[in-house]
């Protein structure tokens, strides 16, 4: 799988070490190629993180890079790292939140955010060409690179730790014994909180699958119930995905994550908000209550981080609890979702449930089917059974009205067909789902 997101495969299968040798090498090329030389280089917890990491720092230092090599820390941290050492870009050893079998490289860019198409284009074609002669890199390690992010954070205009210190939140924390154990745990005692952890351990042996959806997160709902405590929060192996159960024990999905953060950022400093097309009407809702309305970008961190920037938005990110403050930077981020959260929280002293429950309420609805070569029919029929829709084309097809949408695309992380909806009811989600799932089966996109 190779685009915005990265190169994944399942390890040794489809990412080999000769697969890693020629993208590392030719991202060095393409760094050295823009009048840089330093690569920062950091990793998840991933058991064949180090394998590959020692792979990435030989071939960049071939092309006559020089390493700052940052080990285990979160995918916001490093993207922070190369914008504080100036780095040509950086290169994260992270599958985010697929399997645990799976790997795969992230490629930043000198500016701190994940690469575009025109550049992916020229990594392709330095792939192709004969290693240009790079001279010997060396290696330089960045130990402080948590600390700095989480200086960032308490130092921004918008944070006010006070307000969340006096009240003594008791945090359940769930890190997947990815990267987010030393950074969540550090962030929240510093807020004053109570913390009470679980797999925050950062050695990669996931207990269960590692995307924090509602129906991965049952051991922390138990340990919300069994602390009293007032927030759950689980964040993906590589923490740039924030998650959040309530006081009850109940999962509240990931758009509520981003929901919340916009209601934060608005009422202090107000401005445009840009998402994804998959994200949910609740953060329309959010930010409708301040006068503004949502923009769209296409699904991937990447695509909505440079409509941001080009629109000057205040924040955005995407459906699946990743929070972008350009006032930090351009990427997800969710140590900075865990604080604007948590501030919300603090200011009116509603509970998570209550704040989900003043909340216009819609049901979201995700599946998949195999990809398959006629995606395009699906999108021409689809286009004619709902003719009465609002239509998108920026990423796939996604047909919206007034309280529903149905977004249906391929997957940029997996081999698959994504097909989203959202409506009022469980019923009328499930009946948009169905419908896009029979149009895959009759034009034969599976």
């Amino acid at each position: 799988m190779v685009g915005v997101s990265g190169v994944r495969g399942v390890v040794g299968r489809d990412l080999t070490p000769e697969v890693v040798t020629r993208y590392a090498a030719a991202f060095g090329a393409l760094v050295r190629e823009a009048g840089h030389r330093s690569v920062v280089l950091a990793r998840d917890s991933r058991q064949s993180g180090p394998m590959f990491s020692a792979i990435v720092e030989a071939a960049l230092q071939a092309a006559g890079c020089r390493v700052i090599a940052c080990g285990v820390i979160p995918t916001p941290t490093a993207q922070l790292a190369v914008e504080h050492h100036h780095a040509g870009g950086g290169i994260i050893v992270t599958a985010s939140h697929n399997p645990v079998e799976w790997n795969a490289l992230k490629f930043v860019g000198s500016d701190g955010v994940f690469l575009d198409q025109e550049s992916w284009r020229r990594l392709e074609a330095l792939m192709s060409a004969p290693p240009a002669p790079g001279g010997g890199g060396d290696t330089v390690v960045d130990e402080q690179a948590i600390a700095r992010h989480l200086d960032l954070l308490f130092a921004l205009p918008i944070a006010n730790p006070p307000a969340v210190r006096a009240r003594k939140f008791r945090v359940a924390l769930d890190c997947i014994r990815g990267a987010g154990g030393p950074i969540m745990t550090q962030l929240l005692h510093r807020l004053g909180c109570d913390v009470h952890g679980i797999n925050l351990e950062a050695d990669g042996a996931f207990p269960r699958p590692p995307e924090p959806v509602p129906a991965n997160l049952g051991a922390l709902a138990g340990l919300v119930k069994k602390t009293r405590a007032d927030i759950g929060i689980a964040v993906d192996p590589d923490v740039d995905r924030l998650a959040l159960v309530d006081e009850t024990g109940a999962p509240i999905g990931e758009d509520y994550t981003l929901a919340f953060a916009v209601e934060a950022v608005l009422a202090r400093t107000p401005g445009p908000v840009v998402v994804n097309l998959s994200t949910s009407l609740v953060v329309d809702d959010a930010a409708r209550a301040f006068g503004v309305a949502v923009e769209r970008a296409p699904v991937g961190e990447a695509n909505v981080a440079r409509v941001m920037r080009r629109r000057g938005a205040v924040v955005g990110g995407e459906g699946n609890g990743g929070v972008i403050l350009p006032a930090l930077h351009l990427g997800r981020d969710a140590p900075l979702a865990t604080l604007l959260v948590l501030q919300l929280l603090a200011g009116d002293g509603r509970r998570v449930s209550e704040r989900v429950a003043a909340s216009p309420r819609y049901v979201i609805v995700k599946d998949k089917v195999p990809r398959g070569p006629h995606v395009e029919s699906v999108y021409a029929a689809l286009l004619q059974q709902f003719a009465d829709a609002t239509v998108d084309r920026q990423d796939g097809l996604r047909l919206a009205w007034p309280d529903r949408w149905l977004h249906v695309r391929p997957s940029g992380t997996e081999p698959v067909v994504r097909v989203i909806a959202e409506a009022r009811t469980s019923i009328d989600a499930a009946n948009l789902i169905d419908r896009a799932k029979a149009a895959c089966v009759s034009e034969g996109a599976p």
